[in-house]
């Protein structure tokens, strides 16, 4: 059996391998961990405002209000231009995409809907932030796309001016974009004209009702999350990286899902989604191996004692391919049930006591890769997720690898003391 399932995946590794570095996904995960800045400066600057709405700071609340403007509910900016300008060079060597990017990023505000304010009895043109924040985003991935596509089709054809040799290089540059932005601004705002004419009034409010809203519906519910979940795991114990292949699909629903969080705590409104890209982080941080690595710190071979001492430091800010590779935790049958399930049962019971009120919901604040445990869930801001998190990874890990271990342990006890004897 375990021959035939391992023939398996050896023969649909290729196909995954394929959609791991497929160019359209590593684009969009390059764009979103971009992000990472603006969004854990807006972030910490919607719980700054929040702090300061409550002690009645209000010029400190002012100035945190606009960094959140301008990073968390300008989101879909920094997404249309870092997409375009992520996907461009796997198709033109040279191009680092820049030009590309910016002709998305005009694209993007052509067809966004312009507002008007009034200053006195003045009306000034403004640009509403609806469709800069989270409800903007699919739109922005899909213009950034397709932008960047188009743009690398009329370079590929030639569409472009060319300049004499001996032009410096940025002149050069700026010209053979002066084509592509023209042809593409036109088309974007012919694109606008048309749909004003339609119910939906813009490209951004069809995306969201017809593509947004439904694909929230499928990925953005804690059933997803689980079967998210469980064939990352699956392909990582089969040596696939799973990270790779299946987070890239999901990553903008629930990172959408986090900045709806981190609007409402904004406005002054509970958080709406109990899930999100933070929500899963945390709760699987290091793949719950933590747990493994100290049940080995008192393990009674020699060889699982070793290892845990040279993998308890780095697990504890975790970092676990250490005892991911040196146990090994891929195509190791002794293990196969705790690495594919243990991420999803931390999953469930964290939902179900944020879902009951007894954790606080995440306030959708993106955690940097490597701060160690606890300090990595403090940044949602509530105590309770802190002990959450230590819970997890303190008692329910090594409860959940423990009979997985000990087995494994006497295995390797009996094998060393063979080995005495002999």
């Amino acid at each position: 059996m375990k021959d035939k399932i391992q023939a398996f995946f050896n023969k649909i590794s290729p196909v995954l391998d394929k959609v791991g570095t497929n160019k359209y996904l590593q684009a969009l995960m390059g764009a979103m961990m971009a992000t990472l800045g603006p969004i854990i400066l807006g972030s910490f600057a919607t719980l700054i405002g929040v702090f300061a709405a409550n002690q009645k700071l209000t010029n400190l609340q002012t100035i945190a209000g606009n960094v959140g403007n301008v990073t968390i509910n300008a989101l879909a900016l920094y997404i249309v231009f870092l997409v375009a300008k992520h996907l461009v060079p796997f198709f033109i060597e040279g191009d680092d995409g820049t030009a590309a990017g910016i002709i998305a990023l005009m694209s993007f505000l052509i067809l966004t809907p312009l507002g008007q304010i009034k200053d006195g009895k003045n009306l000034i043109t403004a640009i509403p932030t609806t469709w800069l924040s989270s409800q903007g985003v699919f739109s922005a991935l899909i213009i950034g796309l397709l932008v960047a596509r188009f743009y690398v089709y009329i370079k590929q054809h030639g569409w472009t001016i060319k300049m004499p040799a001996g032009v410096p290089p940025m002149v050069s540059n700026a010209f053979a974009s002066l084509i592509p932005a023209i042809v593409t601004g036109v088309i974007a705002a012919v694109v606008s004209y048309l749909f004003l004419l339609t119910d939906w009034g813009s490209v951004h409010q069809m995306i969201y009702s017809l593509i947004q809203v439904p694909l929230r519906g499928l990925g953005g519910s804690i059933g997803a999350m689980i079967v998210v979940s469980l064939v990352m795991q699956i392909l990582w114990f089969f040596g696939i990286h799973g990270t790779n292949v299946v987070l890239p699909l999901v990553t903008p629903i629930w990172l959408a899902m986090d900045m709806e969080n981190l609007a409402a705590i904004q406005a002054g409104h509970a958080a709406p989604n109990i899930i999100g890209l933070a929500f899963f982080n945390i709760i699987t941080w290091g793949g719950t191996a933590l747990g493994l690595v100290l049940l080995m710190l008192i393990a009674k071979s020699k060889r699982y004692r070793d290892l845990g001492r040279l993998a308890v430091v780095p697990a504890l800010f975790g970092v676990t391919e250490p005892v991911i590779f040196g146990t090994p935790l891929v195509l190791n049958f002794d293990f196969v049930v705790p690495f594919i399930t243990n991420n999803t049962i931390v999953l469930i019971i964290s939902y179900i006591v944020t879902r009951i009120g007894l954790v606080a919901r995440f306030t959708g604040v993106q955690a940097v890769f490597g701060l160690p445990i606890g300090i990595h869930a403090s940044v949602e801001g509530h105590v309770s997720i802190i002990i959450l998190q230590l819970v997890i990874q303190l008692i329910i890990a090594p409860l959940l690898w423990y009979p997985w271990l000990r087995h494994a342990d006497k295995k390797a006890l009996a094998a060393e003391q063979s080995e005495v004897k002999e």
